[in-house]
């Protein structure tokens, strides 16, 4: 049976992926996180897994070769708030732990398949796979960009010096279900649906960064596109270095905020942000000072080099995937009304 380790898999993206592999009949799946945050247990209670292992203990035992024979290791487990202002436990986190536990891939012949970002581009109007266009804005950003660096100069910069398979993903702006824990970090969409459920519109930020209200872009994914990437990798050993996960498509924060009101109140196809403003649907706030310099006001992922290697997956945009979304959290919110905030 292939045994899987899944770290941060009590997370957002963790759980989707447990999800996934269950979806193929596989649950010899030991699941690692830190359920200090309980809560977060319900993002695992209807997945089938074989052991949960506390990430305080995981990492030495792992480098001890406690689990036994592991097919590959999807390592999700970081510390993803981009307002963190504690380097050293970024640092630790996100970093440290990291090249600890890619040593102990290598040695065992376990694959790795890691979360890197697209933070990693920062201020960079450019989203390729490659040092010119990183420019992290944050300590979030650097601390991905390190563990990146630090595989390049041992494996060569497309990894292709590593034994056993090493690929790592840069996240792009990524929703969808199983995100409720996070807080101020779970997506737009998320946000959204809440402020329209409880005060009847939603806020996007106004002008910044030469761009007008709700103007700024990002590329949007659904979890399910992210899981199915990762996945694909995972059927072909072969593939490694660093690739983009997004959907290869800017779209402005209006698009998200007309997706979100028009499921909600069953708008017609002629349903746009202007008409949702001028409707009192939807609300510009001013850009946040403690954002400014910080923030990126428009991100595209370069899916060349995903194309490259054979992948074809055909991603969501953002009417599609949120529409979806949308409906999800409505289900969710209708079963368990006082746990979906």
């Amino acid at each position: 049976m292939t045994r899987i380790v899944v770290t941060g898999a009590a997370g957002f993206i963790g759980s989707n992926i447990v999800r996934g592999l269950n979806a193929r009949g596989i649950d010899d799946i030991v699941a690692v996180d830190d359920l200090t945050q309980g809560d977060k247990f319900r993002n695992l209670a209807d997945l089938r897994i074989a052991d949960f292992v506390d990430a305080s203990r995981f990492y030495d035992a792992f480098a001890q070769g406690r689990f036994g024979s592991v097919e590959a290791v999807f390592h999700e487990g970081a510390c993803s708030d981009t307002m963190e202002a504690n380097g050293k436990y970024m640092m630790e986190n996100n970093y440290s732990t990291s090249c600890t536990l890619f040593r102990a891939c290598q040695e065992q012949g376990t694959r790795l398949l890691y979360a890197s970002s697209a933070a990693t581009y920062g201020a960079s109007d450019v989203f390729r796979e490659e040092p010119a266009f990183e420019k992290p804005l944050n300590v979030y950003g650097w601390s991905k960009l390190l563990f990146d660096q630090r595989l390049r100069r041992e494996l060569g910069p497309r990894f292709d010096n590593a034994p056993h398979q090493v690929v790592g993903f840069r996240y792009f702006n990524v929703y969808g279900p199983r995100e409720q824990h996070k807080g101020r970090m779970a997506s737009v969409a998320f946000h959204q649906y809440h402020q329209f459920r409880d005060a009847g519109k939603v806020r996007l930020f106004g002008e910044y960064g030469g761009y007008g209200p709700g103007e700024q872009v990002r590329d949007f994914v659904h979890v399910d596109d992210v899981v199915a990437v990762n996945l694909w990798f995972f059927d072909r050993p072969q593939h490694n270095g660093i690739f983009n996960l997004g959907s290869g498509r800017a779209q402005p924060f209006n698009d998200v905020a007309v997706a979100v009101v028009s499921s909600m109140t069953s708008q017609d196809g002629m349903f746009d942000a202007a008409r949702a403003a001028s409707e009192g649907l939807l609300e510009y706030i001013p850009f946040p000072e403690a954002l400014r310099g910080k923030y990126q006001c428009r991100t595209e992922a370069d899916l060349s080099l995903l194309r490259s290697v054979g992948c074809d997956h055909h991603f969501q945009d953002v009417q599609t995937g949120v529409t979806s979304y949308v409906g999800w959290l409505a289900a969710q919110n209708a079963a368990q009304p006082h746990q979906l905030k």
